[in-house]
């Protein structure tokens, strides 16, 4: 018997503290609009919560996991070498909704979300989806729903239209998220120029 098996000495689950996924973010001039958008829309959609900042903007195109510790190398590793051999052009991307996911009452995300305008990004993630398939990498299965979170509020609404958003993707990014830290690093930048 160890001490992790007396009563009282029971060992606590660790909590993760690391996620790894891989995103395209808007251009600095885009990520301006967006967080224009969000101020012009708090009045209208009563937001209350704090934006999240231009910089941390996003869409996750494939979470490849959350970790107690920092990320195995192995896994960045095969995400490069999957992330280097695709030859794709740049497409562009439009969001033309904003809407309250699910989540915690007092915290959900609000986001942009696309219609039509999304198309190109779909097909691009289920190539990437692909390639990372065959480096090894575990891909979880589901649906794709493209969206650019703002911020997290209480309460929730049902899909607003607004004008559309929209910039020209030119590259996808592999990010080391430290949960709960606001903190990104970045691990891998790779240009769309097929």
């Amino acid at each position: 018997m160890t001490q992790l098996t007396l009563p009282g000495f029971e060992a606590t689950p660790q909590l993760p503290a690391h996620r790894v996924f891989l995103a395209i973010k808007p251009d600095a001039d885009t990520a301006a609009r967006i967080a224009q958008r969000v101020e012009q829309l708090r009045p209208v959609v009563g937001f209350k919560g704090k934006a999240l900042r231009p910089e941390r903007l996003h869409v996750t195109l494939h979470h490849l996991g959350d970790f107690v510790q920092p990320p195995p190398e192995d896994l960045i590793a095969r995400t490069r070498q999957a992330a280097a051999g695709l030859a794709l052009p740049p497409f562009d991307v439009a969001f033309d909704q904003v809407v309250s996911f699910h989540g915690r009452r007092d915290h959900r995300p609000f986001v942009l979300l696309g219609g039509e305008g999304v198309a190109e990004l779909m097909t691009f993630q289920a190539v990437l989806g692909e390639a990372l398939q065959h480096a090894g990498v575990p891909v979880p299965r589901g649906h794709f729903k493209p969206h650019v979170t703002l911020l997290y509020d209480r309460g929730g609404f049902a899909p607003k239209a607004v004008e559309p958003i929209s910039w020209t993707v030119r590259e996808f990014v592999l990010i080391h998220s430290w949960l709960g830290k606001t903190r990104y690093d970045e691990l891998g930048r790779w240009p769309l120029n097929g």
